[in-house]
């Protein structure tokens, strides 16, 4: 879950200006708790990734989130692309946004998500950055080509730990299925723009080739009420409002069908498993 308003997305970052945010009419809160409740129905637990605007501004909801047993983590303060930043203000925002949840829950967080998984070629240097600000765990770098934000096709798909100047980070990369030319993400405006049963084939696929799924969505996108922001290019606006009115009842369905947990308790049963796995019981 990344938890943001809709808008705060970098698709209408040229129409929604940061000093106006508070202009807006914010849904955040109650989008998130109608989820929050929709996981406590179907018992699961997830991984949010809060912007720092947001933790600021709605403490109380950053402690339900955490009380409800979910793991917090980061998601930037500003929703800033990070290749957009210098290392610098990339280095303030993480830190400003640690600070804000640090402040809204007492949880010192140690896994970051880049907005709009902003990390990628052009932008690895972050991963030091995060590595020296004492973030351990990553899940910006997306394994897919085609998109005109973000995307490393050929970054490793599997969890897998990065090596940077300031120590190790776990990187755990958004899920796809590739299946001959096509990819299919798992999660944000594909989920709302395929069939469920096509999401629930690819979550599938991706399991067997021996890989946890991963899934994700935002709160503005089970809210077919939320204020139209204007003046926004057609590709944006169909990818931001496309079938939204859809998403709350698919994702019932979804989580109804398919087992999901924290990434950090994932990322430790995969990490026990290798250890179980490998040769004299160590890890390379």
């Amino acid at each position: 879950m990344d938890v943001e308003d809709y808008f705060h997305v970098s698709a209408f970052s040229d129409r929604v200006c940061r000093s106006t945010w508070d202009d807006h009419e914010c849904r955040v809160e109650a989008n998130t708790d109608r989820l929050l409740s929709l996981f406590d129905k179907h018992e699961v637990r997830g991984t949010f990734f809060v912007l720092g605007w947001v933790a600021e501004r709605y403490p109380n909801l950053i402690k339900r989130i955490a009380a409800a047993g979910h793991e917090i983590a980061s998601h930037g303060y500003w929703h800033q692309l990070v290749y957009d930043l210098t290392p610098e203000a990339f280095a303030k925002d993480i830190d400003d946004s640690r600070d804000a949840i640090a402040n809204a829950c007492g949880i010192e967080v140690n896994a970051y998500r880049a907005p709009s998984f902003s990390i990628t070629e052009q932008s690895l240097w972050a991963l030091d950055v995060l590595a020296e600000h004492g973030f351990t765990v990553d899940s910006s770098i997306f394994p897919i080509s085609g998109h005109d934000r973000y995307g490393m096709p050929d970054a490793q798909k599997e969890i897998h730990d990065l090596t940077t100047t300031h120590g190790t980070i776990c990187e755990f990369p958004p899920s796809a299925w590739t299946k001959g030319r096509m990819s299919i993400p798992i999660g944000g405006g594909y989920f709302r723009l395929f069939p469920l049963s096509l999401t629930l084939k690819a979550i599938k696929a991706v399991r067997r080739e021996g890989r946890p799924a991963m899934f994700y969505i935002h709160p503005w996108e089970i809210d077919p009420a939320q204020p139209r922001v204007k003046h926004v290019p057609v590709k944006s606006k169909f990818r931001h409002y496309v079938n939204v009115g859809k998403t709350e009842r698919r994702l019932g369905r979804m989580v109804h069908k398919a087992a999901f947990d924290r990434m950090d308790h994932v990322i430790q049963s995969v990490q026990l498993d290798r250890l179980a796995t490998s040769p004299l019981g160590t890890v390379s």
